[in-house]
Parts: structure tokens; sequence; C-alpha cells
């Protein structure tokens, strides 16, 4: 019900890196799905065409892009970055945004509410960190069921605080 309420019923956005055997999958598994390169990667990918002493300029470069208040206003500030980047002499990143950047603007289509939430996966990537984290804490579990109920546990507590709150 809730998800009516906020506009998102039926709707279905897979984020993810940009990883052949996932796009392939998708249609098959989701068809009415829309694919969302996670932007964290994204810029993962374009800082791996960057040198050391650029980073901080690229990297504002490319936040600007993603806060646009519209998916248009987005792509004309892409554009601007590739152009930029150009200038810097990072032909291999201005590429880099030119060809990835319409797969990382996906959530631009749903509400302006939920973009912070959607926008990135990385509450997935930093909830896999955290349970790493603690099954290297405790070492060696004397069964399976323990180290499930870890991660239940944590699972659970996440859940119940930080994804059972609705985005304002």
């Amino acid at each position: 019900m809730w998800l009516k309420e906020r506009g998102l019923a039926g709707v279905r956005l897979i984020i993810g890196d940009k990883c052949l055997g996932m796009l392939e999958s998708i249609p098959e598994v989701f068809p009415d799905a829309k694919y969302q390169r996670c932007t964290v990667h994204f810029y993962r990918n374009i800082f791996s065409a960057t040198p050391r002493n650029k980073m901080k300029e690229v990297s504002m470069l490319l936040k600007a892009i993603h806060a646009q208040e519209c998916k248009t206003s987005a792509k004309e500030k892409a554009k601007q970055v590739a152009d930029k980047l150009r200038e810097m002499k990072l032909t291999s990143a201005a590429k880099k945004v030119e060809d990835g950047i319409e797969e990382t603007l996906a959530y631009m289509d749903f509400p302006s509410q939920h973009w912070t939430r959607i926008r990135t996966n990385n509450t997935i990537e930093r909830l896999n960190r955290e349970i790493k984290r603690r099954t290297r804490a405790i070492g060696a579990f004397p069964d399976g069921q323990s180290a499930l109920m870890l991660v239940c546990t944590r699972l659970r507590h996440v859940t119940g605080t930080q994804w059972g709150k609705s985005a304002t």
C-alpha cells in the first residue's frame, strides 16, 4: 500500500555495476524493470582514468552532474563536464562520462524525494561490509547456523532502523 502512495507501485529499478551477466538477465527476470548504474561505481570507473592530483576536481565535476534538478539539466551538465575533462587532457575520462552517463540517470525518472536512496547501491555494499566485519571479528563459528543467525540479526536491525523509515 505505501508503495502506491509514494508513486512506486509496480515499478522496479535494478541498481548495480555494469556486470554483463546481470545486464543480460534483467529483461528475462524483470521485463518491466529499469537498470540504474550505481553512481559510485560509475565515478570509480572514471577515477581509474584520472591522475591522483586531479581527483578532487574531477570528483566535484561528477557530483555537479548528479546534483542537477532534472534529467535534461544533468545531461547538459554531463556534456559540459566531458568538455572540461578534455580541456584537462583527460580524454579517456571524458569518453567514459559520455558513454556511461545515461545509465546513471535512470533514478531521475522517479519522484525526486526518492533520488538519494535509489541513485546508488552503496547501502547494500555498506551492509555487506558490516556483515563481513562482524563475522571476521568473531572468527570461527561453531556451525553455519550460528553465522546465519548473526547475519540475520544484523539485517533485522538495519531494516528496522534505516530501511524501515520512509524517505522524506
